[in-house]
């Protein structure tokens, strides 16, 4: 099948980071994809390859659609490509964000009309990233397992140019500007650590045992691999929080704010899931903290817990998959 991706940038990173590494699954797995970006400055860094990029279409344009037609995170798409899946009837997917809130298993699959515009009268079908097998699952490349089994931290660091010191703690930093970044150093202060951060984020003075190095802008194979190599990675929005999970190591996940706090309860639901305890987490999502409590992070027990939960994931469903079988079964006009 042909499969025409559209993407509109919400938060920088995670829109784009997901929607191609979805559109590189696809095509590895042998289907025509092209992806439409409104901003594909990212991608240039997250390195796309040969993959097929266009720029986001204008208002009137209306281009020859794939037989799929995903709307990545609700974006809505522009009036002309609304009028070629009225006349040209693909399979409409809005793709929405990953949560494990309950309604996810209730809505997954789901037709939603369209009521009103250019496409009145066609319908789209829900699909939902989950945690569970009434969802879509997660996104997994075909060769992460080889690959993370593969994988060698001492020799990535060397290869990578940066050594780290013996008995070093590693700590990768992807977060919001709003984190509470004084009490992140404060907590990181009670043993030797080198924090890694990406760019964007500009740190106060760190204290004595905390040693900061600003990474430059990684692909997306040399993040997952970063991620791999750390004692604790802390991410930010949708692809690091799921590559995190992947890398099998203790996370911290900074979530995309929301004005209703929506974020909050989709953090606990996640929480409640994993059964963590929601103290630290709550804590660094909230932008006055000053004490943050990270020692149970670097325990054995954390990281054996990390392990069985990305072992937990592994036995679930897998995104691709999922959406490639369940697109066959649609078929059919959407209107």
């Amino acid at each position: 099948m042909r499969w025409s991706l559209f993407c509109r940038v919400v938060d920088n990173f995670g829109d784009a980071g997901f929607c191609l590494r979805l559109a590189r699954e696809l095509r590895a797995r042998g289907e025509s994809v092209e992806l439409f970006i409104d901003d594909p400055r990212p991608l240039a860094w997250m390195q796309p390859g040969d993959l097929r990029i266009l720029p986001w279409p204008s208002e009137n344009e209306e281009p020859a659609l794939g037989e799929v037609v995903i709307e990545a995170f609700g974006c809505e798409l522009p009036p002309g490509v609304q009028i070629a899946c009225a006349r040209q009837a693909p399979l409409w997917i809005n793709l929405e964000y990953l949560s494990a809130e309950a309604y996810v298993e209730r809505c997954h699959g789901l037709p939603s009309p369209v009521m009103s515009g250019p496409a009145r009268g066609c319908v789209k079908r829900f699909f939902y990233p989950g945690f569970s097998a009434a969802t879509g699952g997660l996104l997994r490349e075909a060769g992460l397992e080889a690959a993370w089994k593969a994988h060698s931290s001492a020799a990535w660091w060397r290869e990578m140019g940066l050594p780290p010191l013996p008995g070093e703690r590693q700590v990768s930093l992807f977060a919001y500007p709003h984190a509470p970044l004084p009490a992140l150093l404060a907590a990181l202060a009670d043993a030797p650590t080198r924090l890694l951060v990406s760019p964007g984020l500009v740190l106060p003075a760190a204290p004595p045992n905390v040693r900061v190095c600003a990474l430059p802008w990684l692909s997306q194979s040399a993040f997952d691999r970063l991620l791999w190599s750390c004692d604790l990675n802390l991410v930010r929005g949708e692809d690091s929080f799921v590559r995190a999970q992947w890398a099998g190591k203790p996370f911290l996940w900074h979530i995309y704010p929301q004005h209703d706090r929506a974020h909050l309860a989709k953090l606990d639901a996640f929480l409640a899931l994993q059964g963590t305890s929601p103290a630290a987490w709550h804590a660094w999502n909230n932008p006055v903290t000053t004490d943050l409590q990270l020692a149970s992070f670097f325990e054995p027990a954390t990281r054996a817990k990390a392990l069985a939960w990305r072992e937990r994931l592994l036995s679930g469903p897998e995104l691709v998959n999922t959406l490639l079988t369940w697109a066959a079964k649609q078929g059919g006009p959407t209107s």
